[in-house]
């Protein structure tokens, strides 16, 4: 549906797209790689020259599970959640890193939005209720990430149930 096609109460009043960090682009990636098998293929060689040439397959071991689990990180990095607050319907979409989406739906006005606070670490679960369901929100993000939108995202729903 276009916007102008749109009424008033179900244009947003609150729209988010949650991605989870990674301090480690691409450009990291290499590097880090490169170094850690460079100095993998220098102990290697070290040991080589001193006879000890079977433990070399152990130093390509290590490099091959430092790219495998880089590789898997960078795929999970893929998993987002689309969330979006109007008077009328408050959506939440979750696409997993393989391309898999969820969608719940809860009406703004029957919706409660939970989140729980630990005193040291700030915000450590948010989820939506209503209608007998209830649907996580944000478990990937940063505790900092967590509690800057539980603040943006109560506010909306809020003002979603003043109508």
């Amino acid at each position: 549906m276009s916007t102008a096609e749109r009424s008033p109460a179900d244009t947003p009043l609150f729209e988010a797209l949650l991605t989870p960090y990674r301090s480690l682009g691409r450009r990291g990636f290499h590097v880090t790689m490169a170094l850690f098998g460079g100095a993998s293929l220098v102990s290697g060689l070290a040991f080589v020259l001193n006879g000890a040439w079977p433990i070399v397959g152990f130093f390509g071991l290590d490099v091959a599970l430092l790219w495998f689990a880089l590789r898997a990180s960078f795929r999970s990095a893929q998993a987002r959640e689309e969330v979006s607050v109007s008077r009328t319907d408050l959506s939440i979409r979750k696409i997993s890193p393989r391309g898999a989406v969820r969608e719940a739906h809860y009406n703004p006005g029957w919706a409660r939005f939970l989140v729980r606070r630990h005193p040291e670490f700030g915000v450590t679960h948010m989820s939506v209720t209503g209608e007998g369901r209830a649907t996580e929100l944000g478990a990937f993000l940063n505790p900092d990430d967590r509690d800057s939108f539980a603040k943006a995202f109560a506010r909306a729903l809020a003002d979603a149930k003043r109508g």
